[in-house]
């Protein structure tokens, strides 16, 4: 899958633009036809302010569509498991509709996240498989893709929650206890909710690791400094 795309790129069928705080605009969806397709294209900020509007738009998207949409990623900036979770519920109703959803085209801030919850290959378009990788062969596996499905959707309350709890106890924004919870993740090669049921399992009581625990620290360290690094450029 290709990296970047021109968003709007042809005949446009409509875009969707969520304002953030300033009016800043935070997230653009816009639909053009591609045959019996249609292709999506997102820029901005997948997270939980537009995950209203942004199944609103990919319901609409679907529903014009003759076997499908296209995703193409390559403009996200942000991507958390509240945008992962529309694009799977997507997905999901593409299939009850006989239909796919695949992406076209993805940025490193969103494949991090497909990564770590492994739900890439669920996306992938016909004939794009790479059959002598064992992670792309099980997805060909109706009870793999299942399992893959409901761990995702299923886990987000979980990462909401050490999100909050990194949140509170190191004062960091959503974004950055996001970023906290993912560098930590990615250093200990563990998945992405296993270290967030570690950070809920140390408040309930039970230590996480000890290379977790320093991974964490040196995770919050980054971030902070890099906060801080950006207020001096102010």
């Amino acid at each position: 899958m290709s990296k970047s795309a021109l968003c709007c790129a042809g005949p446009v069928n409509g875009c969707t633009r969520l304002a953030g705080h300033g009016g800043e605009t935070r997230l653009t969806v816009c639909t053009r036809p591609d045959g019996d397709r249609t292709v999506v294209t997102v820029r901005g900020d997948l997270d939980l302010t537009a995950d209203q509007e942004l199944q609103q738009a990919l319901r609409s998207a679907l529903t014009d569509s003759g076997k499908g949409i296209d995703l193409d990623l390559g403009g996200v900036e942000f991507c958390d498991c509240s945008g992962l979770n529309a694009l799977l519920g997507i997905r999901q109703q593409a299939l009850d509709q006989c239909k796919t959803a695949t992406i076209r085209t993805i940025s490193p801030a969103a494949e991090r996240v497909f990564s770590l919850t492994d739900t890439l290959p669920l996306f992938a378009p016909e004939g794009e498989v790479d059959q002598e990788d064992d992670a792309s062969q099980s997805s060909t596996d109706p009870r793999v893709e299942v399992v893959q499905l409901r761990r995702a959707m299923q886990t987000r309350g979980l990462i909401d929650l050490a999100r909050g709890i990194l949140m509170a106890t190191f004062s960091l924004s959503a974004e950055e206890a996001w970023n906290v919870l993912v560098m930590t993740s990615q250093n200990t090669n563990t998945k992405l909710h296993r270290a967030a049921q570690q950070l809920v399992d140390s408040v309930r009581g039970e230590p996480p690791p000890e290379a977790a625990l320093k991974q964490l620290s040196a995770a919050v360290t980054h971030v902070t400094a890099g906060r801080e690094r950006a207020r001096e450029a102010e």
